[in-house]
């Protein structure tokens, strides 16, 4: 049985919170932000952050499969 990482963990957990946790805090229309309402741009942002989270865990992952090969 593998035991995830707190790289892992940590990698997995920062879109989630983005999107989720931090609405709360994120929620306004002031300051826009490339003529989008701040909340617009944040959740665009939040594709970014996923995007370069998961591609981060694939590089963690592929790395791991290749030195256990």
């Amino acid at each position: 049985m593998r035991i995830l990482s707190p790289v892992k963990i940590i990698l997995t957990l920062i879109p989630f919170i983005w999107t989720i946790g931090m609405i709360p805090f994120v929620n306004r229309v002031k300051p826009m932000v490339m003529g989008l309402p701040f909340l617009a741009f944040w959740l665009v942002a939040g594709i970014i952050v996923a995007f370069l989270c998961i591609k981060a865990l694939y590089a963690i992952d592929s790395k791991n499969n290749k030195e256990a090969e």
